[in-house]
């Protein structure tokens, strides 16, 4: 039973050596393939362009749904010049 666990636990503390391998290559394929300062800048600028346009739609949207709402509403006829002075009994 001890061999067992003593082969268990050296076979996990090479598998445990084994991963603390630190790759410079993919350090360096990593900080290569970031964008630079002007082009995230840049990607920042599109997305909050785009935030704003969609919000400009949406404000666009709801407006139009309100005057239409009020339009149905309110679709009472004003009385004419001639309806207004045909008033008899006052």
């Amino acid at each position: 039973m001890k061999r067992l666990v003593f082969a268990c636990l050296g076979t996990a503390a090479l598998a445990l050596a084994a991963c603390n391998n630190s790759n410079q290559d993919a350090v360096q394929n990593a900080e290569i393939n970031q964008p630079g300062a002007d082009q995230l800048n840049e990607l920042a600028n599109q997305a909050a362009m785009d935030a704003a346009n969609a919000q400009a739609a949406a404000q666009a949207n709801l407006q139009n749904q309100m005057q239409q709402e009020n339009a149905a509403i309110d679709n009472t006829v004003n009385p004419t010049d001639a309806d207004e002075q045909n008033v008899s009994g006052m």
